[in-house]
């Protein structure tokens, strides 16, 4: 009876290694430059951002501040990925960036290192992120017409392919490290809100 017990404990264990999320499996490198596993954040809701300081979205930060200020007591985490290839809007070390998002937006939420998001050298969470919850358009709108307009200039095919298009595009992240959503930069930010909200309660998306 014993070992009975002893295998279905091992059985239900390999159950739980092999339903893990990969998400827990990538390690990020923080601000001050140590690398940490993504596994810390397990059992939590992410929003998972790439960022500039000089977008005409970097006003986000301010309602992403608002979101973790009201939710980071219920188990919500907004993960911050400064990331300068787009326009080249995030030119600043990452002194110079905290010092901006903390002075003008008020942000406390945890900020990683400069990261590369697209192209050969982008970091593997990304690619990941975007295997998960690939590009749908960027709704409608004149600030969405205005994204398509300039990245159909610079690739006709850009739509078909699942990479990040540009700054503040965000993955949500449910609890057990399932990709829900992916917001492009032009949804609304309230839009944005609920989504989370549902997330910290357990409603599918």
């Amino acid at each position: 009876m014993k070992s009975v017990i002893v295998l279905f404990a091992a059985l239900v264990c390999a159950f739980q290694a092999a339903a893990q999320s990969p998400l827990y499996d990538f390690k990020v490198t923080d601000y001050h430059g140590d690398v940490h596993s993504l596994s810390i954040y397990e059992g939590e809701v992410l929003l998972i951002v790439n960022t500039a300081t000089h977008c005409g979205f970097t006003p986000q930060y301010k309602e992403l501040s608002s979101l973790y200020d009201e939710y980071h007591d219920k188990g919500f985490e907004v993960l911050d990925f400064p990331c300068n290839q787009f326009g080249g809007q995030t030119p600043e070390d990452m002194l110079y960036i905290r010092k901006i998002c903390y002075h003008t937006y008020k942000t406390e939420f945890f900020q990683h290192q400069k990261t590369e998001v697209i192209g050969p050298d982008a970091d593997p969470l990304f690619v990941w992120l975007c295997e998960q919850k690939g590009f749908e358009g960027f709704g409608e709108g004149p600030r969405a017409e205005s994204m398509d307009k300039m990245l159909v200039a610079q690739d006709p095919d850009y739509a078909s392919k699942p990479d990040i298009k540009w700054n503040f595009t965000k993955f949500l992240v449910s609890r057990d490290g399932t990709v829900l959503a992916r917001f492009e930069p032009t949804v609304d930010m309230a839009v944005v809100r609920k989504a989370v909200e549902d997330a910290q309660i357990g409603r599918a998306h």
